[in-house]
């Protein structure tokens, strides 16, 4: 499955809540949470997702009502 990383604003998500979503099971676009790192001073969040394409990373968001700074697909040096 492609990997992508995005960035977008923390808020409104808390750290307990974003730590809960690490091991969300696939949503509806078959989207999952590979990490998620953020920073609580910058109010930013970047995920890495293993996601079908980046289309299904702005659905994936925008139905938390978040929008993307930008998308990127990256690969891994993990297998």
């Amino acid at each position: 499955m492609p990997k992508f990383i995005d960035t977008h604003p923390m808020e409104p998500f808390t750290a307990e809540e974003l730590r809960k979503l690490q091991d969300a099971p696939p949503d509806e676009f078959g989207v999952t949470h590979h990490d998620i790192l953020f920073s609580e001073e910058d109010n930013k969040i970047y995920c890495v997702l293993d996601a079908p394409d980046a289309e299904a990373v702005h659905k994936h968001h925008a139905a938390a009502g978040i929008a993307c700074d930008w998308v990127r697909e990256v690969k891994s040096t993990r297998s």
